[in-house]
């Protein structure tokens, strides 16, 4: 009852007004997708929270060192800290979703086959070369397939329609350009 104003908990002092909600940890999304070749250089990096690039790095090299250094039979799936991460191998990429730890890693699994069905029909039998060189089609289609670390769109026909609908705006741009 006669509680002093020192003895009472900070967060209590303030008004709830000017109180700083606790830093919220994204549920049910992804939070960083990751295409990481078989000699460990990153070929697309997309984080869907908030990471600092010192950060972004070393969570690359020792999530791809986690990766890359498991024999191919085995499971798909680690725990890495608080979170699951989930990766398949196709050819010579390795495509590496992070998921939180309660999510469903069958669902982050098929949504990283769906981006390289989207990926293969677009480019047709998609490499890795593809990839280099075109490397900001690969992130146009990451952004149709993926937005906010959710599954933005379950159809590989309206995806490629909606790329198919970009390109045709990036040549009519370049035909203005060049004044043809």
């Amino acid at each position: 009852q006669g509680a002093e104003p020192r003895d009472r908990p900070t967060s209590a002092k303030r008004p709830l007004s000017r109180r700083r909600p606790p830093h919220p940890r994204a549920r049910g999304m992804i939070q960083f997708i990751l295409l990481v070749s078989r000699q460990g250089k990153t070929r697309l990096k997309k984080w869907f929270v908030p990471c600092p690039e010192r950060d972004q790095f070393r969570t690359i090299k020792e999530v791809g060192g986690l990766v890359l250094s498991r024999p191919p039979k085995v499971c798909n799936f680690l725990e890495w800290r608080d979170y699951k991460v989930v990766y398949k191998r196709y050819a010579s990429l390795f495509f590496i979703a992070c998921v939180e730890a309660e999510d469903n890693e069958l669902l982050a699994l098929e949504t990283v086959h769906h981006f390289v069905e989207c990926l293969d029909r677009y480019f047709g039998n998609v490499c890795e070369l593809d990839l280099i060189f075109n490397f900001h089609k690969a992130y146009y289609i990451l952004d149709e397939v993926i937005c906010s670390g959710e599954l933005q769109e379950s159809s590989k026909r309206a995806v490629l329609h909606h790329i198919g609908e970009q390109d045709a705006l990036m040549a009519e741009a370049e035909q203005k350009k060049t004044g043809r």
